[in-house]
């Protein structure tokens, strides 16, 4: 009787890892907002990493982050690095393209509460006397983060940051 429950433990757990290894290679992460500004004083909020203290969500989640600006704050090769607590961590962003006021491009370089490397895009376009901003994080799932994507939802775990992020970024556009 054990041994067969031994194996019906050891068949489910060995298709659960087949499963896993069926999942997606990448994920991506999407969201948009129009938000009642011109492109270009939204644009600004987003270029420079200064001005994400206004919008960003994860500026207030440890009021004790430690936070450096790299010699440049926007544009192609700005950078920014923090490190804090769990809900934060510690990483990295670089910015890859900046193409005022429609696009800006940047590597998100993560070392803790895991190691992770992902692109994030955020879009611009008028619409009418507004804009449309579409804020999107793409990266690689390795194996493990498969197993770990199947527990729980990248989409929805980061989808309410970024809405969070979007909310905030309107309010301070709009001001």
């Amino acid at each position: 009787m054990i041994t067969t429950i031994v194996l019906v433990i050891l068949a489910l757990i060995a298709a659960l890892l087949v499963y896993a290894s069926t999942r997606p290679d990448t994920f991506t992460v999407q969201r948009n907002t129009v938000i009642q500004a011109p492109p270009e004083k939204v644009f600004a909020l987003i270029d420079d990493y200064r001005a994400w203290g206004a919008w960003s969500p994860w500026e207030h989640k440890d009021p004790a982050m430690r936070r450096s600006f790299g010699a440049t704050t926007r544009g192609p090769g700005a950078t920014y690095a923090w490190e804090g607590d769990k809900n934060v961590g510690k990483g990295s962003m670089t910015t890859i393209e900046s193409a005022a006021p429609s696009k800006v491009v940047l590597r998100l370089d993560f070392e803790k509460p895991f190691e992770a490397h992902n692109t994030v895009t955020f879009t611009l376009a008028p619409e009418g006397h507004a804009t449309r901003v579409n804020w999107k994080m793409q990266g690689p799932v390795p194996y493990l983060f498969k197993i770990m994507h199947m527990l729980c939802d990248m989409d929805k775990m980061c989808g309410r940051d970024f809405e969070a992020g979007l909310a905030a970024m309107k309010a301070a556009a709009e001001k």
